[in-house]
């Protein structure tokens, strides 16, 4: 059995090899191969000077990131997560849920719809998942159950 090992670079340059002989002891073979290592040599160059720039498009690219904020501004809503924390009949039993989910996590907007039997009780406003799970392990031993859905949610302005 045979094992290879190399030095760095820094070092001598050579690859050792060791075997192990019949008797037990290990004899060191070295091999150089710095003949075959390639070289390169670093020429230094003079500091490139600053070009100032001759064309200048300011006013246009200012009116087109003014029509882009404004396109912007007009959209209310986007493809995200809310978190379903209530599907069923009792009516009750989402008014206490509701209050007890506002009073854990205020700052998230609850959404309680009726269709004739079942409420709906859908928490929050996520643009991705991770930010439905956070909330979701903070209210999951009031709601065992809930899921996180996909939804169309509405966009904040600030």
């Amino acid at each position: 059995m045979a094992g290879v090992s190399c030095t760095s670079s820094k070092g001598s340059g050579r690859v050792g090899s060791e075997a192990k002989v019949g008797s037990g002891k290990t004899e060191k073979a070295m091999e150089d191969l710095s003949p075959y290592r390639p070289t390169y040599e670093v020429e230094e160059t003079a500091p490139v000077a600053y070009v100032e720039p001759k064309l200048h498009n300011n006013r246009q690219v200012a009116v087109l990131m003014d029509t882009v904020a404004s396109v912007n501004k007009n959209i209310r809503y986007a493809q995200g997560y809310r978190i379903l924390a209530y599907n069923g009949s009792q009516r009750q039993t989402v008014m206490d849920l509701r209050k007890a989910i506002i009073t854990r996590v205020p700052d998230v907007q609850d959404y309680l719809t009726y269709q004739q039997p079942n409420f709906r009780l859908l928490v929050g406003d996520f643009f991705n998942r991770v930010e439905a799970q956070q909330v979701l392990n903070q209210i999951s031993d009031l709601i065992p159950n809930a899921q996180i859905v996909q939804d169309k949610i509405n966009i904040r302005k600030q």
